[in-house]
């Protein structure tokens, strides 16, 4: 039976660092960050996509989503990431409409990505929910330096996991105090092939945005 996957985009930061506003609203590929992000998700196999928002929020949903997305707001978003995490689990965990015959099934997984991760492409995110095992957590992984395995984003989750790591979210960790407590359960999944897993934090890496 085909698993449900749900995706959660992180998308509600200020993006402080960079200086050039929030990161949800850049210009890349003809639209912005969040648009091209919540597109490759759904070309990548997930079923649904709840688009964390926060700073600029009311311009992302001006700018407008690929139909298949869910805004919502973060009225914590400014507390950290983890806030976003939480609440973009719940919602992934409940979708639009309650409960009831007519509306959708609960997700069987829910995946996280990052909306600064222009690198992240549908052969990605294809490649988690391929491989992934019912009560595990597939998370891709890129090749540091050394040559060593390091894991990053994408990250997806059984639902019970999902509820599990999100409770533990705190601060700008979302899901790094689960998954480091929980080692046992994380399949790295090798993903250099298709990206090095490089976010847009600082100016220096604007040029990934070409």
């Amino acid at each position: 039976m085909t698993q449900k996957t749900t995706a959660v985009l992180l998308a509600a930061g200020a993006g402080t660092r960079l200086g050039r506003g929030p990161k949800a609203l850049l210009p890349y590929r003809g639209g912005t960050l969040a648009q091209h992000a919540a597109a490759v998700l759904l070309a990548g196999g997930c079923s649904e996509v709840v688009v964390v928002l926060g700073s600029g929020a009311a311009e992302v949903r001006a700018a407008g989503l690929p139909a298949g997305c869910r805004a919502m707001d973060n009225p914590r978003w400014a507390e950290g990431m983890g806030t976003s995490f939480a609440a973009g689990v719940a919602a992934a965990l409940a979708p639009a409409g309650g409960a009831g015959p007519d509306n959708q099934p609960t997700p069987d997984n829910v995946l996280v990505a990052l909306v600064d991760q222009p690198g992240m492409g549908s052969e990605l995110v294809a490649r988690l929910i391929a491989v992934h095992k019912e009560g595990r957590i597939t998370a891709a992984g890129f090749r540091s330096d050394d040559g060593g395995l390091v894991r990053g984003h994408p990250v997806l989750f059984d639902a019970d996991l999902a509820a599990q790591a999100a409770a533990t979210a705190s601060g700008d960790a979302g899901a790094r105090i689960f998954l480091r407590g929980h080692p046992e359960l994380v399949d790295l999944v090798d993903c250099s092939d298709l990206s090095d897993g490089a976010d847009v934090d600082t100016p220096a890496q604007l040029h990934l945005l070409d």
